[in-house]
C-alpha cells in the first residue's frame, strides 16, 4: 500500500525541491546530509542557518542590510525576534507572477464558475488597493471579511496586505454573536461581506446579519458588498449610504505599477481566532514574515508545490487552511476555491471539481474522507484523475482505515500526507515529506526547523509513548502575541504554562519507531478512566469503521469517584441502537483498542455539536453532560444539538 521510498541519490535535479535543497545545503554549508532525518536534525540544531537558507532558497523577496541578523533571542522563547532587520510585503511576494497563467478558479455547488489569471489578479488587487487608500486605510488598520471562499475574498485580503492592513475573516455560516465576539475585539475599519451564500442547496440571505454587524461595529467606515451570485439586486442592507458595491470599489484606474508597503518581518498580517468554546475567542496575531516563510517552507519543501500544480483545499475563510491555501500563489500554482457543501448536489461533487479543473493536489479533512467512504464515493472507479498526485488531510486525526480508503478507492499511486498543526501557528508541526514512505495511520515527519517532541507527564521527552506534543524552540510562525494582550499574559497561559519555556500545543501524540507521528486527539479531552489516559481518536477509529455509525463523540463523565467513558453515536437513517449494535460497538472497541477503551454507556443522538470550523465540540458535550454551562454557545455551528445531552 505504501509508496516506494523516494531516495535522494537517484532523484533527478529539478524533480523535487527538497532534494535540490539538500544538495544546495551540502554544497553551501559543506555538509553531507543524506536523509530526511539528517536534514531535520541539522535544521533544529542549526536553526538560524536553516531559516536563513530557507528564506533564500524559497525565493522570498525581502529588503535587509548586509549581515542582517536572523534571530534576536529574547529572555523567553515567545520573545524571540526572527529577522528583526528584514522588511517585506506578503502580498508583493504572492503577486510576483503577473502573466496569463490561471491563478484562481472558483466554483460552487450551483456550478457557478469563475477564473482569474495572474495578470488579472494583479490588476484587481491594484485597483482595490487604490480604493482602500482613498478611504484612508493605513498600515495596522484592521480589515475584516464576512466572506465566502471566493476570488473577491482573495483580492480583498491581498489588497489589504499590500498596504500593511491586518486581515481577519469569518465564514458566512458564523452566527451574529460569533462574528461580533471576534470583530468587536479588533475594531475593523472596513468590512468585505457577502449578502448571501448557498449551502446544501439552501440560499442563506444575510441582510439582517449585516444590519446587526454594522450596528455592532462602530469602528466601521465602509462596507463593501461582494457580488451576489444567487439573487442579484437584493443585496443592499436597508438605509445605509456607506455601503459600496464591489464593482464600484474596483472602478478606479489601474496604476502603471502597484506599490507594496515595505514592512518589518514581524508586522501583523492575519488575526486568527481560537474556537471560543471555553470563552470569548482569543485573537491570535500572525506576522507577515513568519506566515510567508513557514508556508513557503511547507509548500516548497514538504509538498513540492510546482508552478504547474493545481492546488485545491476544501476550506472556508474561517479556517487557517484558507490562509495556507492562498499562500500557494507565491509558488505560481493555480488555486481552486470551492464554496458550498462537499456533498451537494451529490456526494462526488469535490472529485467532479477535481476532474474538471485538473487538480493535482487535493486537500480535505479526515472527517470528509470518512463521510465520503460511507457515502460510497469511489473516485478510482468513477473519475479520471490522471494528474492527481497528492492528497492532504487535516482537521482531525486520519485513522488507519482512512489511509486504506484513499489507496483503495481514491487512487492507488497517490502520496497521502496527513498533516497536523493549527490556527495557533497557522501551519504544521508534523506533516509530509516527498523523501519518506507513507505508513498506514501515521503522519510522516516533523516539519523542518520545528523542534517537536512528545513529553510525558514529568516533562521528559519520550518515543513510542503517548504524551504531550511540544516544541522546544521558537520558530518564525509563532504568534507575535494575542490582540490586546500587551504583557503576553494570555499568550503565556495558553502555550507555556504546562512546561516552562516550552510550547505545549495541546495535542495528545506519539512518535513512532520509524519517526512518524500519531495524534490521538486534544489533550484537554483525553479520557482518564481508572487513571489511564485514552485519546478520543482511539475510540473513534474503532466505532466509525462500523457501517451503521456516521460519527461519534466520546467524553469522560465523573461517576462514583472515578471517570467513566460515555459514547454518543449518530447513526445511518435506517439504523437503530439496539442491544445487538451496542454489543457490536463494544466488541469492536475491545478488540481494536483495549478493554479499558470500552464505554460504560452508549447512547444514540440525532446530531453532534461542532465548532464553527467543523470540529466535534467534545468539551461542550462534556460540560453539558455534567450540567455545567457552556460558556460560549455562539462558537458552535449547531448549539441546539446540545439539548440531547442535557439529561
Amino acid at each position: 500500500m505504501s509508496p516506494a521510498r523516494f531516495t535522494i541519490k537517484t532523484a533527478a535535479p529539478g524533480d523535487c525541491h527538497l532534494v535540490d535543497f539538500i544538495h544546495w545545503l551540502n554544497k553551501t554549508q559543506r555538509l553531507q546530509l543524506d536523509s530526511y532525518a539528517a536534514v531535520h536534525r541539522w535544521s533544529v540544531q542549526n536553526r538560524e542557518a536553516f531559516w536563513h537558507t530557507c528564506l533564500d532558497f524559497t525565493g522570498i523577496e525581502t529588503d535587509a542590510p548586509a549581515h542582517a541578523r536572523t534571530l534576536k533571542p529574547g529572555q523567553q522563547i515567545w520573545l524571540d525576534q526572527w529577522f528583526p532587520e528584514h522588511q517585506l510585503n506578503y502580498a508583493g511576494n504572492l503577486l510576483r507572477f503577473r502573466d496569463d497563467k490561471t491563478a484562481l478558479i472558483f466554483s460552487d455547488e450551483h456550478n457557478n464558475r469563475q477564473s482569474l489569471s495572474y495578470a488579472e489578479l494583479y490588476q484587481q488587487v491594484s485597483q482595490l488597493q487604490r480604493w482602500l487608500l482613498a478611504q484612508g486605510v493605513i498600515a495596522g488598520d484592521r480589515v475584516a471579511g464576512f466572506a465566502a471562499n471566493r476570488i473577491e475574498t482573495v483580492v480583498a485580503m491581498l489588497a489589504s496586505a499590500s498596504i500593511g492592513a491586518i486581515w481577519s475573516s469569518c465564514s458566512p455560516d458564523f452566527g451574529v454573536g460569533g462574528i461580533l465576539d471576534r470583530f468587536t475585539q479588533i475594531e475593523p475599519t472596513v468590512l468585505f461581506a457577502v449578502s448571501s451564500h448557498c449551502y446544501a442547496g439552501r440560499i442563506n440571505r444575510h441582510q439582517a446579519v449585516l444590519e446587526k454587524l454594522m450596528a455592532g461595529l462602530p469602528s466601521l467606515r465602509q462596507v463593501v458588498l461582494l457580488p451576489d451570485l444567487y439573487e442579484a439586486g437584493a443585496d443592499d442592507p436597508v438605509g445605509h449610504s456607506d455601503v459600496v458595491h464591489w464593482r464600484d470599489a474596483l472602478a478606479g484606474e489601474l496604476a502603471a505599477e502597484m506599490t507594496f508597503a515595505a514592512l518589518p518581518f514581524a508586522h501583523p498580517l492575519f488575526i486568527m481566532y481560537s474556537s471560543g468554546t471555553t470563552g470569548v475567542p482569543k485573537c491570535i496575531v500572525h506576522s507577515a514574515g513568519g506566515t510567508l516563510l513557514q508556508h513557503r517552507k511547507e509548500h516548497h519543501l514538504h509538498l513540492n508545490l510546482q508552478r504547474d500544480d493545481v492546488l485545491f483545499y476544501f476550506t472556508t475563510c474561517g479556517w487557517m487552511m484558507w490562509n495556507w491555501l492562498v499562500s500557494g500563489l507565491a509558488s505560481g500554482a493555480t488555486l481552486v476555491l470551492y464554496d458550498g457543501s462537499p456533498f451537494h448536489p451529490k456526494p462526488s461533487i469535490l472529485f467532479d471539481l477535481a476532474e474538471d479543473t485538473g487538480v493535482t493536489i487535493f486537500g480535505t479533512s479526515a472527517k470528509y474522507l470518512s463521510a465520503a467512504e460511507k457515502a460510497g464515493v469511489q473516485p478510482q472507479q468513477t473519475h479520471a484523475l490522471p494528474h492527481l498526485h497528492t492528497l492532504l488531510s487535516t482537521g482531525s486525526p486520519l485513522n488507519a482505515e482512512g489511509f486504506d480508503y484513499v489507496y483503495q478507492q481514491v487512487k492507488g499511486d497517490i502520496s497521502l500526507q496527513s498533516i497536523s498543526g493549527g490556527t495557533d501557528i497557522i501551519s504544521c508541526f508534523v506533516l509530509g515529506s516527498p523523501l519518506l514512505p507513507v505508513y498506514r495511520g501515521e503522519i510522516q515527519c516533523a516539519g523542518l526547523g520545528m523542534d517537536v517532541k512528545v513529553y510525558n507527564q514529568a516533562g521528559k521527552p519520550v518515543s513510542q509513548e503517548k504524551g504531550e506534543l511540544v516544541c522546544q524552540q521558537s520558530f518564525p510562525s509563532m504568534p507575535t502575541g494575542f490582540w490586546q494582550d500587551p504583557e503576553h499574559e494570555k499568550y503565556q497561559a495558553a502555550y507555556f504554562a504546562r512546561f516552562d519555556n516550552i510550547w505545549t500545543h495541546g495535542d495528545y501524540a506519539e512518535q513512532t519507531a520509524h519517526g512518524g507521528w500519531i495524534i490521538y486527539g486534544r489533550s484537554d479531552t483525553v479520557l482518564n478512566p481508572g487513571g489511564v489516559r485514552i485519546g478520543t481518536a482511539e475510540i473513534y477509529r474503532q466505532v466509525e469503521q462500523l457501517a451503521q455509525v456516521l460519527e461519534s463523540v466520546a467524553v469522560g463523565q465523573e461517576w462514583e469517584g472515578d471517570v467513566r467513558i460515555v459514547l454518543f453515536v449518530r447513526l445511518q437513517a435506517d439504523a437503530t441502537l439496539d442491544d445487538e449494535l451496542i454489543g457490536t460497538i463494544k466488541l469492536s472497541i475491545r478488540n481494536g483498542a483495549s478493554p479499558r477503551h470500552v464505554p460504560a454507556v452508549i447512547r444514540q443522538v440525532t446530531d453532534i455539536p461542532r465548532t464553527l470550523n467543523g470540529k466535534i465540540a467534545e468539551i461542550a458535550v462534556r460540560e453539558t453532560l455534567h450540567g455545567r454551562p457552556v460558556n460560549n454557545r455562539d462558537a458552535l455551528a449547531n448549539p441546539d444539538a446540545l439539548k440531547e445531552f442535557e439529561a
